[in-house]
């Protein structure tokens, strides 16, 4: 029971004023409100009980008492790692430190809003999948790209494009039978949302990795995965999400290798032995 802090920080900006008051309270005392009732809540922070069950709901958790463990669960597990922005005239040192940290940061943000029903339904939809589309653009199709060769190694097939028009030309030609999986960080890149819109129109699986929280990607998947990285995107560009994003995608991958272990590890030393001129 973690990433209730994790949940709060990454919705706030959307959030109504008055159920943003209440969060950005629990934000700024977690310890305090583990214990609290949500009369207490809602003297504490000023908003109503009312909007304390509203961003309850717009938290997708059942209620305050499981908001509460959430927290609770990150006090437990929380470390001394912090997020840090690369500084003017930084040492290496410092640079080597504030990378590292922030990559281990965001995957172990990641792991706590990752949800295994929906890794599984994801790992399922490959599996049956006839074909699998892999659909991104910039940095994101660098993912596209990696999870293509991981997934052809055990004999998946499956495509990754990086024109956007190649994109959505693929993504007209779907079946109830093929599987896509969406990789956007912000959830609002155009040619991404219209390849999922195109593939679920065409009744196809769709699979999205985004960041959390409502965007339009998720509106057209099936199978929403989340991941968590609170760089910020113009000083430091696709860094720690892009981690974030290829730690899902090996997530599903190792995923897949597992449920269909011998005909994979087959194909995997097929592939080895290929690649190094033994075959």
């Amino acid at each position: 029971m973690e990433g209730g802090l994790i949940r709060l920080r990454a919705i706030l900006n959307v959030l109504t004023p008055s159920e943003r008051k209440i969060a950005q309270y629990i934000v700024d005392h977690p310890e305090q409100i583990v214990q609290a009732s949500v009369a207490q809540l809602s003297e504490w922070s000023g908003g109503s009980s009312a909007a304390i069950i509203r961003l309850c709901k717009s938290l997708g958790v059942s209620g305050f008492q499981e908001l509460k463990l959430k927290v609770a669960g990150d006090l437990i597990g929380q470390n001394k790692l912090e997020y840090n922005e690369i500084q003017p005239y930084d040492s290496m040192q410092s640079i080597i430190n504030s990378v590292s940290a922030n990559h281990i940061q965001s995957i172990e943000d990641t792991m706590k809003i990752l949800d295994p029903e929906l890794i599984e339904k994801a790992v399922e939809a490959i599996l049956r999948a006839n074909r699998v589309f892999f659909y991104g653009m910039g940095a994101s199709n660098l993912i596209a790209t990696d999870a293509q060769y991981k997934f052809l190694r055990i004999n998946k097939t499956c495509f990754s494009f990086g024109d956007p028009h190649i994109q959505l030309s693929s993504a007209t030609t779907l079946k109830e039978d093929d599987t896509v999986i969406g990789i956007s960080y912000s959830g609002e890149t155009e040619h991404v949302v219209s390849c999922l819109k195109l593939a679920q129109a065409r009744g196809a699986t769709t699979i999205s990795i985004t960041k959390l929280g409502n965007n339009s990607l998720c509106e057209y998947s099936h199978i929403p995965l989340m991941t968590s990285s609170t760089e910020n995107e113009i000083r430091s560009g696709a860094t720690s999400s892009r981690i974030t994003q290829l730690n899902v995608i090996d997530i599903l991958y190792l995923g897949v290798v597992s449920r269909n272990y011998d005909a994979s590890i087959t194909y995997l030393e097929k592939s080895r032995r290929a690649v190094h001129g033994k075959e």
